[in-house]
């Protein structure tokens, strides 16, 4: 049964700060718990959470105790057997979670565990629903902004890989992974014994360790067809278990292999022929690979946005995201502009050239947001005379005067193009011939430019025009997917993307209770803007 937690209101004769020493009174006053009692602690919104309970039985514990000790776990990097001792001895983490009397209350491992269970639980069963964690994400970034004067309107973004507790493997030990699921599913008496023989302890190092490169093909076309056999045999069987290694199985062969319609065995289909939203472990369905510049990885990507105000004496992350990597960033950034948007209010957004499509473009004009692009994806024209050398009137799109300084003899818009024609006789010797645009014709000379060419030559001219600007604002939210791969993302004790959620959804909240608490014990000094020289921009 839910019952939301007020008896920190109330002071207790108890209470262990009337019998401490004045100057470890001092110092407890000047530490983290109490700013994080107050400002953390006291700021959860208990009653959302009271989905998560029923009606009747014994009260729950307090739900705002629970989520402050998740946060702080991470803040200060503690196992969980970490976290409950700290419960139990330490007073600093007491008082932070509204307890002034150490001891007075017992944690048992399996209470946080059934509420993390929980939240996971209703995640799955919600999943249009409303996200628990995010909701009081925003609550504590509000008031983490109003207390610190922080302006949202300028925000920055970037996409992080990371993985989820899975090994990088290759084709033969993923091939591996998925026919133990599956032999482990079939009762001992129903398995042949070629798969009786996978899970002997010396399968696994002969196939992997032992095999030469030359064998490799054969080995795994074995390792494929056995899989196969699995899978007859675990579709007759009842029983979730059969029946969830039987879909893993099945997804396997679908994606890795080619089936011989005259011999009916199957054979690897081609490195080339694979996507990148295959399986990629058999203990983590919703991983995918990417390979992001000279980075490969097997797992997902975090999206996070932060401000970057010149003004604030430090920035908040106000918005975060968990997708497949192989999710494009362009993609991320159009179905977050919204909410960020409603969340936050920007009205300035800082991206690299990763983010830049038409889509990322017309979604922040219809959310009145400003995209500032650091570079631009896709290569610009060097052969040709680039298209911001032709004055192009801005409303209409019509070409009013070519490179060389000549007006056309006609011009319009037509189909797509903005076209114009010119005289020979101007063409002639124009030192611009050889890479210009023009095409000769019987009667004069014309030029057919695409229209979206335009749009893309305006928007290179204004990058150029602010790129040391935009770079400036942008280079910092680095520092911040530093800060979270430093703190446990580079590789999280979790699978499946639920899960990597909402431990996400903690790390970077905690990133943000972290720069708040340095904030409020004096960690950021306000420096003096030097007379021509841009303010440094803290993180």
């Amino acid at each position: 049964m839910f019952r939301a937690n007020v008896e920190h209101n109330q002071l207790s004769m108890l209470d262990s700060t009337q019998w401490m020493d004045s100057k470890v009174r001092e110092k407890l006053r000047k530490s983290w718990a109490p700013i994080f009692y107050e400002h953390v602690f006291c700021q959860i919104d208990e009653e959302p959470f009271s989905v998560l309970y029923g009606t009747t039985g014994n009260p729950n514990f307090p739900v705002n105790i629970l989520l402050s000790l998740e946060y702080i776990k991470f803040m200060k990097d503690y196992s969980d057997l970490d976290l409950l001792d700290a419960f139990s001895f330490d007073y600093q983490v007491n008082y932070a979670v509204g307890i002034h009397t150490l001891g007075e209350r017992n944690l048992a491992e399996r209470t946080l565990y059934y509420f993390r269970e929980r939240i996971y639980d209703y995640c799955l069963s919600n999943p249009d629903g409303e996200d628990l964690l995010f909701r009081q994400f925003l609550i504590l970034l509000h008031g983490f902004a109003d207390k610190a004067g922080i302006m949202m309107e300028k925000q920055r973004a970037d996409t992080t890989m990371f993985m989820s507790n899975i090994k990088k493997a290759g084709r033969m030990s993923l091939a591996h992974d998925v026919l133990v699921v599956a032999v482990k599913a079939i009762p001992e008496d129903l398995r042949t014994e070629a798969l009786s023989n996978v899970l002997k302890p010396g399968f696994k190092t002969d196939l992997l360790f032992r095999t030469k490169s030359q064998d490799r093909d054969s080995k795994l076309t074995t390792m494929l067809n056995l899989c196969a056999d699995a899978l007859r045999i675990l579709k007759a069987l009842p029983g979730e278990e059969a029946t969830e290694a039987g879909k893993l199985a099945e997804r396997f062969l679908n994606e890795q292999s080619i089936l011989d319609q005259e011999s009916g065995k199957l054979s690897p289909k081609p490195r080339k022929e694979i996507a990148t939203g295959t399986l990629q472990s058999a203990y983590d369905h919703d991983a995918t690979f990417r390979r992001k510049g000279d980075v490969s990885q097997s797992g997902y990507v975090l999206e996070i946005s932060e401000t970057c105000d010149r003004e604030n004496q430090f920035q908040l992350i106000t918005d975060y995201k968990v997708e497949p990597n192989n999710v494009s960033d362009q993609k991320i950034m159009e179905g977050r502009l919204k909410p960020i948007r409603r969340n936050t209010g920007c009205t300035d957004m800082y991206l690299d050239g990763g983010f830049h499509s038409d889509d990322v473009h017309k979604i922040a004009a219809e959310n009145d947001i400003k995209i500032h692009l650091t570079n631009m994806s896709g290569e610009q024209q060097t052969k040709k005379l680039p298209v911001s050398k032709f004055t192009i009137d801005m409303e209409t799109n019509v070409i009013q005067q070519c490179p060389g300084g000549h007006a056309p003899t006609q011009a319009g818009v037509s189909g797509g193009q903005t076209v114009a024609h010119f005289s020979h006789e101007a063409c002639a010797n124009c030192e611009h011939a050889s890479r210009c645009h023009i095409k000769k014709q019987n009667k004069d000379c014309v030029v057919r430019i695409n229209l979206k060419a335009v749009e893309v030559s305006r928007k290179r001219e204004v990058m150029k025009a602010g790129k040391l600007e935009n770079t400036s604002m942008r280079a910092g939210i680095e520092g911040s997917n530093s800060a979270l791969k430093r703190c446990g993302l580079d590789k999280l004790d979790v699978r499946g993307i639920t899960k990597s959620d909402i431990v996400c959804g903690f790390m970077t909240t905690v990133q943000n209770i972290k720069r708040f608490i340095k904030y409020k014990r004096g960690g950021y000094k306000k420096k003096r803007k030097p007379v021509g020289v841009p303010a440094p921009c803290y993180t």
